[in-house]
């Protein structure tokens, strides 16, 4: 039997690169990287796969794995991986989709946490624009890009089209009737300001529970609306709705409303013992809503909504 013997370092091999007769040349090998620092090797489809043990938000360690068309591709995203690492930022435990997080994030986040309103606007919001737009991307995939494109696109959308709004008429008016034109009908400058603070609120979330490592919402601005200013009724204006409405059930409530400036919501959550006529003070400690077809008490939205009013003396006299 004759044995074969590997070459080493010391002895002398041809200008060519080949071993000596009898002896089988070593395969070339790529540089070792050190321990905890992962590992890169091509695949057999050509491309170049890295991986790594890295710990995870539920408290393990995971072997985590990028890609890429080129070894310093992949050798970048190796890098970033571990300094996230040693930064003590770890990976989510298990994949999340955008809108598997937005249902978790709706669920156990702004429903306990939120007024039912609130809540209402964000599953809305959630429901219409966000999971068709953007729900299956990865959400830690999911990039700054990714959110301007969204935002382009849902501002240039026609309403009409997509809810099919003009299909459902009994006669339609523009884009689904036979040689009809789009009525153009696009979502407002204030709408798709809510729709991006929505997205930002729930990336957020995700981040603070450490689930992805940034908010990518944060890094694409949206144009701020801008209002008119609402001077309010003028002195005339206001006397003549005071007689129309004198002699009406609720003549009180208008009367509020006009000298008080409160919300519908505030003036219908008003109960007798939260006007006291002594002192002159109003207290509005609650607020009537109307949330998933029914009404609710509930409390004002911020702290600050929770207030003593002065009373004139043309409501105390109503009153």
């Amino acid at each position: 039997m004759t044995r074969t013997t590997i070459a080493t370092p010391d002895e002398p091999q041809d200008p060519e690169g080949r071993a000596p007769k009898g002896r089988k040349a070593r395969k070339p090998r790529g540089r070792k990287r050190a321990n905890g620092g992962g590992t890169i090797y091509q695949r057999k489809d050509g491309r170049y796969e890295g991986a790594a043990f890295v710990p995870t938000t539920a408290g393990t360690v995971k072997r985590v794995r990028v890609y890429g068309r080129t070894h310093e591709a992949v050798r970048r995203q190796l890098t970033k991986l571990l300094e996230q690492a040693d930064r003590g930022i770890p990976v989510a435990a298990e994949s999340w989709t955008v809108a598997k997080y937005l249902a978790y994030w709706l669920e156990h986040v702004v429903r306990p946490e939120r007024k039912p309103r609130t809540y209402q606007g964000y599953e809305g919001v959630v429901r219409l624009y966000l999971v068709p737009e953007l729900g299956s991307k990865r959400l830690a995939k999911l990039t700054a890009q990714d959110v301007r494109v969204f935002i382009t696109r849902i501002r240039a959308q026609c309403l009409c089209c997509k809810h099919g709004v003009d299909t459902a008429r009994h006669e339609p008016q523009c884009c689904a009737r036979p040689g009809g034109e789009c009525c153009a009908s696009r979502l407002s400058v204030r709408m798709v300001q809510s729709i991006h603070a929505v997205l930002r609120n729930a990336l957020e979330s995700a981040v603070r529970e450490e689930v992805i490592p940034r908010n990518v919402a944060r890094l694409v601005k949206v144009t701020t609306p801008k209002y008119a200013v609402n001077r309010g009724l003028s002195v005339v204006q206001a006397r003549r709705v005071l007689r129309a409405a004198k002699g009406e059930r609720l003549y009180s409530l208008y009367l509020l409303a006009l000298c008080l400036g409160l919300r519908r919501g505030e003036l219908l959550g008003l109960r007798r013992q939260d006007a006291d006529l002594e002192t002159g003070t109003l207290e509005v400690v609650q607020t009537l809503p109307r949330v998933g077809g029914a009404l609710r008490f509930v409390r004002p939205k911020t702290e600050n909504s929770a207030r003593t009013i002065p009373l004139p003396p043309l409501c105390i006299n109503a009153l």
